[in-house]
């Protein structure tokens, strides 16, 4: 029998100030990657703006300065510490979690990229994989202990996986993560990325919910960002369609922030982890076959799968240690 969906006061138009009103994050140390532009610039704020002692976790950090300020200006002299991340690089990663010193309450793990065509890593990994996923996983694992802290501290610490509608036209291809073999689809690859986003919150739960950490991941919904930028006419063509068929409707930073900060800071998702939520709301599982246009605020049984989230966390740990 399907479990009764956790649901929140808030809605699909909701901003994240809204979601915080009233709410005190003094004490509450966060880290808010991909926090230079756009919707982790605006988490970032409304965080900072709640008291809480935010990091941006950033790859460009002449422009993380420059959010920084602004911020601080909003806030009235709350200024957020930067600190550079290339979650692409594991180099990178490995640095900036061994500088973590004392207890993490949140992660939000905001940042993305969307390619054109085919690029790698280093490694020969495909980049929005690799940074997507594989790069947040890393992150989040080399913080494990703390978030253990931090949920000592305050009764509990959350994750956040930003996903997006895009999980719904593919799963993860085991058998070639990386577009070895199978001809590459910019579409495809991110679609793969967002699904791996949620399955690792459903095992990231299984894990560590022992230690007080959930996780849940979050569709945004249609916002307009610096995401886009590398889109081809064909991607931008994708998109115009599933907008006229009404798969979304554009929204603004706030609300597009808002259901990400309903699963850092709502007490219905306090110890409840390996959700995906969409305006605010845990969304209703729908099968792999479900047509988007017809299911646009659902997740696909692939994106929430028990034994695939393993599967991907048991791969995951490997590929980041060779």
């Amino acid at each position: 029998m399907a479990h009764a969906l956790i649901t929140t006061p808030f809605t699909a138009s909701s901003t994240a100030d809204e979601v915080l009103r009233g709410i005190d994050l003094a004490g509450v140390r966060a880290i808010v990657t991909g926090a230079s532009s756009g919707l982790g610039t605006e988490t970032a704020r409304a965080l900072t703006a709640a008291g809480a002692d935010v990091t941006l976790a950033v790859r460009n950090t002449t422009a993380g300065d420059t959010v920084a300020g602004t911020i601080a200006r909003s806030t009235g002299g709350i200024r957020p510490r930067v600190v550079r991340l290339d979650l692409a690089d594991r180099t990178s990663v490995t640095r900036f979690t061994d500088a973590w010193h004392g207890p993490l309450h949140l992660l939000i793990n905001n940042a993305g990229v969307v390619t054109g065509g085919l690029e790698r890593t280093r490694e020969g990994w495909e980049l929005q994989f690799a940074t997507n996923h594989l790069g947040h996983f890393a992150l989040a694992t080399g913080l494990h202990d703390a978030l253990a802290l931090g949920a000592a501290d305050r009764d509990g610490a959350r994750i956040v996986s930003v996903s997006s509608t895009a999980h719904m036209r593919s799963g993860v291809d085991f058998d070639d993560l990386h577009f070895e073999r199978r001809g590459y689809d910019p579409q495809i690859a991110y679609a793969q990325s967002k699904t791996a986003n949620s399955l690792f919150a459903v095992e990231a739960t299984r894990r560590w919910a022992s230690d007080g950490i959930v996780a849940n991941a979050v569709n945004p919904g249609g916002i307009a960002t610096g995401l886009q930028r590398n889109f081809t006419p064909a991607q931008k063509e994708s998109l115009a369609a599933a907008e006229a068929a009404g798969v979304f409707t554009y929204k603004t930073l706030g609300q597009g922030a808002a259901t990400s900060i309903v699963a850092a800071v709502a007490p219905e998702f306090a110890r409840s982890g390996g959700h995906y939520l969409d305006d605010a709301q845990e969304a209703r599982t729908v099968p792999n076959d479900a047509d988007l246009a017809q299911h646009p605020h659902g997740v696909k049984e692939w994106a929430l799968d028990p034994a695939l989230a393993e599967r991907l966390w048991t791969v995951s740990a490997d590929q980041i240690r060779t």
